[in-house]
């Protein structure tokens, strides 16, 4: 079928099924265990017209069927692996197997789950939930051309000094004072994409984008909070984030481009004073009222000339 049979329409469609969960264990000759929960999300782009059309489903994928895909997959990984190369096989396999699809999306989020230490070792198979989500996001066309994308959600870091924001625009609204002393706290959700383009071109190592999630991470948190004596000051959410993502471009080739979302979640320093005593007690940024509502909003793009991002 093709276009005519849509009487003049365009149609634009996918199909998929998401919050596909499941943990993968593997473990060790000398019984040390290893473990990954992933969040995994399919779409499938498919020449499957007549299902939409006449009712036709003879070339539908059914999104059951992409779940069990999921798990026997994982079943099939017998060594340890990152969830980009796991998003990577799945959508392989659904372009590769299906004549019918054109192209694959599949969306992981990893849970975080960190080894325990007993006594200061750590545990063979006991495990606790982190904080931060290791996200991915590969699409694969029938070519063998991919984009892959992984990213960071819910890094939350915070500094106690060296920030400040001050010679910003003021009018008739304006209240907020100028500052070089306040709180400094956020919740990074950054996204990088990876400049391989085939899946040839992807790297062999099964844990190699394991490894460069945690460099980009260390970075991120090196950039933010700058030497452990001192630190680094920062002239606004904008600059810091901007250092940030520029930082990741200079020290990884294999990124092309880089986003952040930096909400800037607010501290404000508490003073307590009424109509009759106006100075009862006064603080000296020491004592503050966290609130995250509202919040600032601050996000952006760094990228190469040649990104395709």
């Amino acid at each position: 079928m093709g276009k005519d049979d849509l009487d003049g329409f365009n149609l634009e469609q996918s199909h998929g099924k998401e919050r596909v969960r499941v943990a993968r264990v593997w473990r060790t000759k000398e019984g040390f265990s290893l473990l990954v929960e992933w969040k995994v999300a399919i779409a499938l782009f498919s020449d499957c017209l007549p299902a939409y059309v006449n009712g036709d489903n003879s070339d539908i994928v059914a999104t059951d069927t992409m779940k069990n895909t999921v798990y026997v997959k994982a079943k099939e990984c017998a060594e340890q692996l990152s969830a980009e190369n796991f998003a990577i096989i799945l959508a392989h396999h659904f372009t590769s197997y299906y004549k019918q699809v054109t192209a694959a999306v599949v969306k992981i989020v990893e849970k975080p789950w960190e080894r325990v230490h007993v006594i200061n070792k750590p545990h063979d198979h006991g495990f606790k939930l982190g904080s931060e989500r290791h996200t991915t996001e590969a699409t694969v066309k029938k070519s063998g051309s991919i984009k892959l994308v992984s990213g960071i959600k819910r890094l939350s870091v915070l500094k106690t000094t060296m920030s400040g924001f001050e010679g910003f625009i003021r009018d008739e609204y304006t209240a907020l004072p100028d500052t070089r002393e306040r709180m400094l706290a956020t919740e990074v959700t950054a996204s990088w994409s990876y400049s391989y383009e085939t899946l040839s071109s992807i790297p062999t190592d099964q844990l190699y984008f394991n490894e460069r999630y945690l460099e980009v991470k260390g970075v991120l948190m090196e950039t933010f909070f700058g030497p452990p004596k001192g630190g680094v000051y920062s002239p606004s959410v904008q600059s810091t984030l901007y250092h940030m993502a520029r930082a990741v471009l200079n020290r990884f080739p294999d990124i092309s481009a880089v986003k952040l979302k930096m909400p800037n979640i607010h501290f404000l320093p508490v003073n307590i004073s009424s109509k009759e005593n106006p100075s009862i007690v006064k603080f000296a940024d020491d004592v503050y009222l966290p609130t995250d509502e509202p919040h600032g909003s601050i996000e952006a793009s760094l990228s190469r000339f040649w990104s395709r991002m």
